[in-house]
């Protein structure tokens, strides 16, 4: 099969011919259709990002593909069946407490490097092996949208963030770094569950408004100044009245303060979800108020990822309408351009915008 291979930090991808993955039990064999590519990529690539990965490597977290064998205790999945390739692999010799990675980006830990060496390649190439709990059936796609449905890499994320708050129909909801591709989806996510209000911070006035724009007056939009009071105040004023939980996407750059500030807006017995990555570049770490967790019972939980049955109910969510895929701008490359598709995402990261890997075709970039 054809993968674009990733040899060594700094360098570019490069197409390479790699052995076809052979199947065994309890695995799954996928013909590659999609692949979403991250708009921080090139700084994993690069190793600006200090990710756990072994080179050389195939990256790719996750994609769009249809099945092209099944081992031989798969009851429902058939060839030629549209899935979504799910990138986070659980060990399965500890349920309470599994080793994870994502498939093709990083493991989580060093007792995840077996998982990561033995389930090595991502969605940049033609194929992939997964095991079969990983590997979730869309129903009939055509091939033009498979794409679009890449966005699921997207919307799961805030999504496990979201069901970990037990995000409640009719509740205000406060997505912190609302203009950023997690938090934009995130935005989508909590209107799809019922969300009443949520109040979308962010630096950048102008994608806040493009939320509201496409979603509706259900959506605030609140710039931040980087003044933790400030800030806090525009978040409670723009609720307009409790908020009941807060989701916290921001990126390693974003300060400690902009996440305290969604934080402390939330109503006594609040809840507040972190996923972000605050901290992550070698800034302030995130620093509570002890005293006023305790008297307001307030509920602090971090969240990595999401679920495995987050995936199938996404997938409905999307199916009943709920979540409406031609929201997101769309722009394609052919596997040979993958290096292309890297810089561009970089380079046009924002709310609701996908830049997808086509490793079932070649040729210039397209959009939609």
């Amino acid at each position: 099969m054809n993968a674009a291979v990733l040899s060594a930090l700094g360098a570019p991808l490069a197409i390479q011919s790699l052995p076809d993955p052979v199947l065994g039990t309890g695995e799954i064999i996928v013909d590659v259709v999609a692949a979403g590519v991250a708009n921080y990529a090139a700084e994993i690539f690069s190793g600006a990002r200090t990710y756990m990965l072994e080179l050389p490597l195939a990256p790719g977290a996750g994609g769009i593909g249809r099945v092209r064998a099944t081992g031989p205790d798969a009851t429902r999945l058939s060839a030629g069946d549209w899935v979504f390739c799910d990138p986070t692999i659980r060990s399965r010799d500890d349920a309470v407490n599994p080793d994870m990675i994502l498939q093709g980006w990083t493991a989580r830990s060093v007792a995840a490097l077996p998982l990561h060496r033995f389930y090595h390649h991502g969605s940049f190439a033609e194929q992939m092996l997964l095991p079969t709990e990983n590997v979730t059936p869309l129903g009939n796609i055509e091939a033009a949208d498979a794409g679009g449905w890449c966005a699921l890499s997207q919307l799961l994320v805030p999504y496990g963030g979201l069901l970990a708050a037990d995000l409640r129909a009719g509740e205000t909801l406060v997505v912190n770094g609302a203009s950023g591709g997690f938090g934009s989806a995130g935005v989508a996510v909590a209107l799809a569950m019922g969300a009443a209000t949520v109040v979308a911070t962010g630096r950048n006035r102008r994608a806040l408004d493009e939320l509201v724009r496409r979603f509706g007056q259900r959506v605030r939009p609140a710039p931040m100044t980087g003044v933790e009071a400030d800030d806090r105040g525009r978040i409670g004023e723009l609720a307009g009245g409790p908020i009941d939980c807060v989701l916290d996407l921001l990126p390693p750059m974003a300060s400690a303060s902009q996440v305290l500030a969604a934080v402390l807006a939330v109503r006594p017995g609040g809840r507040v979800v972190l996923m972000g990555g605050v901290g992550r570049s070698g800034g302030a770490d995130l620093a509570l108020p002890y005293p006023w967790l305790m008297r307001n019972d307030i509920t602090v939980r971090g969240k990595w990822m999401y679920p495995r049955e987050a995936v199938p109910r996404m997938v409905r969510l999307i199916r009943a309408g709920l979540i409406d895929l031609a929201q997101y701008e769309l722009t394609e490359f052919g596997l040979d351009d993958v290096n292309e598709a890297v810089a561009y995402a970089a380079a046009n990261a924002g709310p609701l915008r996908l830049t997808v890997l086509r490793p079932d075709r070649s040729g210039a970039r397209r959009q939609s």
